[in-house]
C-alpha cells in the first residue's frame, strides 16, 4: 500500500475542502500483526467526523474463534472470556463497511487496519467498497520536526496534540486520539494552504514554480563529493546532506525528484547553498555529522544532541553505587551507553542490581556510616554498608563483578537473568520473562557499543586503506577520530604519500570517556568503515577482546527479533 492511498476521482470531485468530507477513523486489536499469516481481529473501534464533529461512533468485540495470545491479553486487555459470546467477523464487517460507506477512511499505521479489512472482504466475498484512505502517521512524519516529537507513535501524538482520550490498544479509544491527531495535523497544514483531500494526498509531490526557479541556486557547486549546506537569508544553516556529487544532488531539490514536504518548505527559506568538497565519502560522513551537531540545522531530522543521550555510571567513592546519568565525567568512573532512551537505562540498571549486591541508596557514604538498614538490606539484596555491618573488601569484590560485567564479559550477569526467565518459564509467567530478556538485552547491546567504541578510541594512531575507483582511498584515525582524508593514486608509491598525509593530519588530543575524541556516532562510523571488505591496515592495528559482551547477545538479538514479529506496528 502506498503511504496515501486514493482512489482516482472526477474532474467534479477535485479540491474538495477538508472541512467538507466526512472521515471514518478506524482502529482494530487483533491477535497477530499479519491477516494473512492467520492472525484475526478482536475488536472493531471508530468515530466518523464532519467539520470537526463527531456524528458517529462504532465499537464491538469480535469472536476470533481461537484461543487470543497470552501477550495480546496483556497489551489490550481483551480476555477470551470477553469475545465468548462476541459476534463473529462475518457478522460484523458488512455492518462496518455500511458505517463507514461514503467518508474517507483514515487509520495511524494505515497499512495494518486496512490490510486486515481487506483481507476479510475477500475470505467473505464482500466487495471492497474503494475508500479513500489517510495514514495519519504518514501524514505526522510529513508534517512534524523532529524536534517537536521523538517519534510518530499514536501515543506521543496524542501527548503532542492534547487530545482527549489517551490511547490504550483499545480499539475505539485508540480511535477517538487519532480523531484528534487527525484535527491537529489538519490545523498545522491549514496555514500552509492545504485544505483540500487532493492536497494533503500529494502535499509531498508538490514543486511549486518558486522553488523551480530557485534552482540557480546549486549552479556554482562542483561535480565532487562533498557536504552541502541550506542557508537562510541570516545565514543561518537550514539543513546539512552529503553527496557524492553536489552539484546534481542540490539541484534535486527544486525538481519533482524532491518529495519530502519539509524539504519544500526549507527550499523556500534557503538563500544560498553552500557545497564543501572532500576526498572521500567517509570524510563527508564525518563532515556532516560535525556540522549538524555544530549547527543543529531544523530540517535535519537526524539531528543528535548529545545531553539527551543516556549512560550508566558506576561511581568512585568509598561505597560505589550505579547511577543513569546525562554526560561522561572526567571522574575515573566507569560507563556504559549510550542507551537509546531512559527506559532501556532503566531496565539495564535493574539487571544490575537484581544481579549484584551492591547498595541501590543516592546519598554518598563514608567509609564508616551509622545509618538505618533499607529494606533491601534487610532482604539480603544489598551488604548494607549504610549501617557500618558491610565488609569493604568484601564489598570491593562485589563492586569488581559489577566491573567487569559492565567492561569486560558479563557472564555472571548473563547466568543470573537466563536463571530467572527459565523459572519465569516454568511458571508460564512468559511475560514477565520477556521483559527480563528484554533489560538483559539492553544491558548486553550498551556494553557492547561501549567496547566496541574503546577498541578504536584507546588507539592512537590508525591508518587504514580501503578500494577506490581511482587507487585506494585512505584514512588516518586518531583516539577514533578522522584526521585526515585521501585518495592515493594507482601506481603511486604509498609510502611517501602515507608519510605526507599523517604529516598535515589534525593533531588530536584524548580526552576520556568511551569516546574521548569525538561524538559516539562519528566513532562508530569510522568502525563501520573499518569493517569493509577488503580494507587493510596500512600502520596500526586494533582488536576485539575475546572476552567480551558480544559472545553473549547474538541469541537474544535472535530471540528479540522473533518476539517483535510477533508485535503490531506502532
Amino acid at each position: 500500500m502506498s503511504e496515501v492511498e486514493a482512489v482516482q476521482g472526477s474532474f467534479d470531485e477535485l479540491g474538495r475542502s477538508l472541512s467538507d468530507l466526512t472521515f471514518c477513523v478506524v482502529d482494530l486489536e487483533t491477535t497477530g500483526g499479519s491477516a494473512a499469516k492467520g492472525s484475526k481481529i478482536t475488536e472493531f473501534g471508530a468515530v466518523k467526523v464532519c467539520g470537526g464533529e463527531v456524528v458517529g461512533e462504532f465499537q464491538t468485540l469480535v469472536n476470533p474463534d481461537e484461543i487470543i495470545p497470552a501477550f495480546i491479553t496483556v497489551l489490550t486487555g481483551i480476555t477470551n472470556q470477553m469475545v465468548i459470546h462476541a459476534p463473529r467477523i462475518a457478522e460484523v464487517l458488512p455492518s462496518f463497511l455500511e458505517f463507514a460507506r461514503g467518508s474517507v477512511l483514515v487509520a495511524h499505521n494505515a497499512p495494518f487496519d486496512v490490510g486486515f479489512l481487506k483481507f476479510y472482504s475477500r475470505e467473505l466475498g464482500i466487495p471492497w467498497p474503494g475508500f479513500e484512505v489517510l495514514d495519519t502517521a504518514v501524514l505526522a512524519r510529513r508534517t512534524l520536526m523532529r524536534d517537536e516529537v521523538p517519534n510518530c507513535k499514536l501515543s506521543t501524538l496524542a501527548i503532542k496534540f492534547h487530545a482527549t482520550t489517551t490511547p490504550n490498544h483499545r480499539a475505539l479509544s485508540d480511535a477517538r486520539a487519532t480523531v484528534d491527531v487527525l484535527h491537529g495535523l489538519f490545523e498545522r497544514l491549514g496555514p500552509l494552504g492545504v485544505t483540500t483531500l487532493e492536497e494533503v494526498s500529494t502535499y509531498t509531490s508538490k514543486v511549486t514554480a518558486a522553488q523551480r526557479k530557485k534552482r540557480h541556486l546549486a549552479e556554482h557547486l562542483p561535480d565532487s563529493p562533498g557536504v552541502y549546506l541550506f542557508r537562510d537569508a541570516n545565514d543561518d544553516v537550514l539543513y546539512v546532506g552529503t553527496s557524492r556529487n553536489l552539484r546534481t544532488r542540490t539541484r534535486s531539490y527544486f525538481t519533482k525528484a524532491e518529495t519530502r514536504t519539509r524539504m519544500g518548505e526549507m527550499v523556500m527559506l534557503a538563500q544560498r547553498i553552500e557545497g564543501i568538497v572532500c576526498a572521500t565519502a567517509l570524510e563527508a560522513q564525518v563532515r556532516e555529522l560535525r556540522l549538524i551537531a555544530r549547527h543543529r540545522p531544523p530540517y535535519n531530522r537526524r539531528s543528535k544532541f548529545p545531553e539527551k543521550l543516556t549512560w550508566i555510571k558506576l561511581t568512585r567513592e568509598p561505597w560505589p553505587r550505579l547511577s543513569i546519568v546525562r554526560a561522561v565525567l572526567d571522574d575515573d568512573a566507569d560507563y556504559i551507553g549510550p542507551f537509546r532512551g531512559r527506559l532501556a537505562a532503566d531496565g539495564a540498571l535493574t539487571a544490575l542490581h537484581d544481579s549484584f549486591r551492591i547498595r541501590q541508596c543516592t546519598p554518598r557514604l563514608a567509609a564508616k556510616s551509622r545509618k538505618s538498614p533499607c529494606a533491601l538490606a534487610e532482604m539480603g539484596h544489598c551488604l548494607s554498608p549504610c549501617d557500618g555491618s558491610a565488609d569493604l573488601d568484601i564489598y570491593a569484590q562485589e563492586v569488581a563483578r559489577v566491573q567487569r560485567a559492565m567492561t569486560g564479559d558479563p557472564e555472571d550477569l548473563v547466568a543470573t537473568i537466563r536463571s530467572r526467565m527459565v523459572e519465569l518459564a516454568r511458571h508460564e509467567r512468559f511475560e514477565d520473562a520477556a521483559i527480563w530478556r528484554d533489560r538483559l538485552t539492553g544491558f548486553l547491546r550498551a556494553t557492547v557499543r561501549t567496547q566496541r567504541l574503546r577498541e578504536l578510541t584507546e588507539q592512537a594512531e590508525l591508518v587504514a586503506a580501503a578500494p577506490h575507483p581511482e587507487g585506494w582511498e585512505v584514512h588516518v584515525i586518531r583516539f577514533g577520530r578522522l584526521a585526515a582524508a585521501g585518495i592515493l593514486p594507482r601506481g603511486m608509491h604509498p609510502s611517501g604519500w602515507v608519510d605526507a598525509l599523517i604529516a598535515t593530519a589534525e593533531s588530536v588530543s584524548p580526552g576520556f570517556g568511551p569516546a574521548p575524541a569525538a561524538t559516539v556516532e562519528e566513532t562508530e562510523c569510522l568502525l563501520r568503515w573499518l569493517a569493509l571488505p577488503g580494507l587493510r591496515m596500512v600502520r596500526g592495528t586494533w582488536h576485539t577482546p575475546l572476552q567480551s559482551g558480544a559472545r553473549h547477545l547474538v541469541p537474544f538479538e535472535h530471540a528479540d527479533a522473533s518476539w517483535q514479529g510477533l508485535q503490531r506496528p506502532g
